[in-house]
């Protein structure tokens, strides 16, 4: 059976076989999560957050992610790598945060140029 798996916030989305994982399937749809294990839930890298209506749509949260994850996995993360998709599921790709940190200077920067074009 066939399941549609939608990526924010890219807004992509990909059909694909229930028991193929979140990882694989934004692989095969051109979204990027960054992993350094190859999908062995070592590297805690491929983290997702899943809405708590959408949590049922993922298979179920094994011990050795839990154990990699702690408190996380209350908060809608899961591994990409081990999260394997059960139905139609959205899952967000958080912003890197090293990402997140240059943005946030460069919409500073921004705002400091425009109130200083106002002056």
């Amino acid at each position: 059976m066939d399941h549609t798996i939608t990526f924010k916030p890219a807004g992509k989305h990909i059909k694909v076989r229930q028991g193929t994982s979140v990882l694989n399937a934004a692989r095969n749809c051109g979204v990027y999560i960054p992993t350094r294990c190859g999908g062995k839930a070592g590297c805690l890298m491929c983290k997702v957050e899943v809405s708590g209506s959408d949590s049922h749509a993922l298979s179920p949260i094994h011990d050795v992610e839990k154990r990699k994850l702690g408190s996380l996995v209350n908060e809608g993360i899961r591994l990409s790598c081990q999260a394997l998709i059960q139905s139609d599921v959205a899952v967000n790709i958080p912003e890197d945060r090293l990402k997140a940190a240059i943005r946030k200077q460069l919409e500073a920067a921004r705002n400091r140029d425009f109130d200083d074009e106002l002056w």
